[in-house]
């Protein structure tokens, strides 16, 4: 059955791979982006009757409400939100402005509230819907020199845990999607930022550029396939509420929720210990 599927930054990267895949299984798409002259030229094959344009800047709460309801104009319903627009912001704590800091909480979370916000009551009205919400394996863990960016995946997932709570009544499912290193532009020069100094004493082995330079277009996963993936998703009846994509994310996650448990285990008397006995 063909569903309508509204993606924000969706103009290249995974967003466009997951429209794709979305057109391919005979789905309409509500494509997104800051610039809908660039969303023209990525999908200037696909056929106007499933495919919608709509400028949207995620951190403008006004334009998130007027893309939803363009969106619901043109197609009817929302069934699929893919919360994917964002930037990586890199860069150790210490070397990072309060200014840029915000920004990318701006666009990384207020962001996902904007469009959820707007959205929600679509689905509610529905009493149906499908909701993913982009975080990273660094919304599950933290890197080294991406603390920022990992704060911002972090409340992605606290809000979404959440949220998921207060919607399922309303058959509205909320999933974390927590990518590995996927093949797109994200750690391209044209794509993500760095702080704006370095500090001598985090760069004795090299800067947080350098290591990150060294991973861009060598990244593992397939971002075409991830879409694939979001599609069969959408499909169960019991979807999970958190999915890691590709290997490295599983090694990792894995590794570190067994090295979480076996330190809760070993400081459980000391946890019992807070109990009050009134």
């Amino acid at each position: 059955m063909s569903k309508v599927w509204f993606i924000t930054g969706s103009g290249r990267g995974i967003g466009a791979h997951i429209a794709r895949s979305a057109l391919h299984a005979g789905h309409h798409v509500v494509a997104t982006g800051r610039s809908v002259e660039q969303l023209r030229t990525t999908y200037r094959d696909v056929p106007d009757d499933s495919i919608a344009f709509v400028e949207l800047d995620v951190s403008n709460e006004q334009q998130a409400e007027a893309a939803v309801q363009a969106a619901v104009e043109r197609f009817g319903r929302i069934d699929v939100l893919v919360n994917n627009a964002g930037y990586g912001l890199m860069g150790n704590f210490e070397e990072i402005a309060a200014n840029a800091i915000e920004h990318q909480f701006k666009t990384n979370v207020i962001g996902v509230m904007n469009v959820m916000r707007a959205v929600l009551p679509v689905m509610r009205r529905q009493r149906s819907g499908h909701i993913y919400n982009m975080s990273s394996i660094g919304g599950a863990l933290g890197f080294q020199g991406a603390s920022i960016y990992c704060a911002t995946k972090h409340a992605v997932e606290g809000l979404s845990a959440s949220v998921e709570r207060e919607v399922a009544p309303f058959g509205i499912n909320v999933i974390i999607v927590e990518p590995g290193f996927f093949r797109t532009d994200f750690l391209d020069p044209k794509s993500v930022q760095y702080g704006d100094r370095v500090l001598q004493d985090y760069a004795d082995n090299g800067t947080v550029k350098e290591t990150y330079d060294s991973y861009s277009h060598q990244q593992p996963g397939d971002p075409a396939k991830l879409g694939d993936a979001l599609i069969k998703l959408a499909n169960m009846q019991n979807s999970p509420k958190r999915f890691l994509a590709g290997s490295d994310a599983l090694d990792v996650v894995i590794q570190s929720l067994e090295a979480r448990l076996e330190e809760i285990r070993a400081y459980t008397e000391l946890s019992k210990s807070t109990d009050g006995v009134f």
